[in-house]
């Protein structure tokens, strides 16, 4: 079996337990004032359970496949060593580390960082224009969040106490 219908299948089996808890458990613990509502809070899950449901399925029994042949764009899972799989796992550790980084170093640390490393790890060397469109983009989005949206967003690391 290829490569997309090992994932496809990996991603039927998270689909199917979670449409098991969207379906049969989350609505379980729902007050009775709420169960008359027309969209419960289990409304979206099931929603996406069911859409992650058809879409893997329509890859595992090969519906989007065409005539087999590689068109130019597409992957080619027998030259995967052609492709520059180190750079994208050394960036999904980038976002690992964002994410543990976030409390610690606060928003707009961490963001920055994120931003600059993995620009620099992708290519961008301009670093004159990159540090100062990554700042500019951070304290944007805190700016909406915290402002705008109401949600508190902790901006600078915790021991600066501010």
């Amino acid at each position: 079996m290829a490569l997309d219908r090992w994932i496809a299948l990996i991603i039927l089996i998270m689909c199917t337990g979670y449409a098991y808890t969207a379906f049969f458990t989350m609505d379980d613990m729902l007050a009775p004032f709420m169960r008359r509502d027309p969209i419960w809070p289990s409304t979206f899950p099931k929603v996406l359970s069911v859409m992650g449901i058809v879409a893997a399925l329509l890859i595992i029994f090969g519906f989007e496949k065409g005539d087999g042949q590689i068109k130019a764009g597409e992957i080619n899972y027998r030259r995967l060593q052609d492709y520059k799989v180190g750079q994208a796992v050394i960036l999904l550790g980038l976002m690992v580390a964002y994410a543990l980084l976030l409390r610690p170093l606060g928003f707009l640390g961490s963001t920055v960082g994120f931003l600059v490393i993995g620009s620099v790890l992708l290519g961008e060397r301009r670093l004159h224009i990159l540090i100062p469109v990554a700042l500019i983009a951070a304290f944007s989005i805190w700016y909406l969040v915290q402002e705008v949206l109401g949600i508190f967003l902790r901006p600078w690391p915790f021991f600066l106490g501010v």
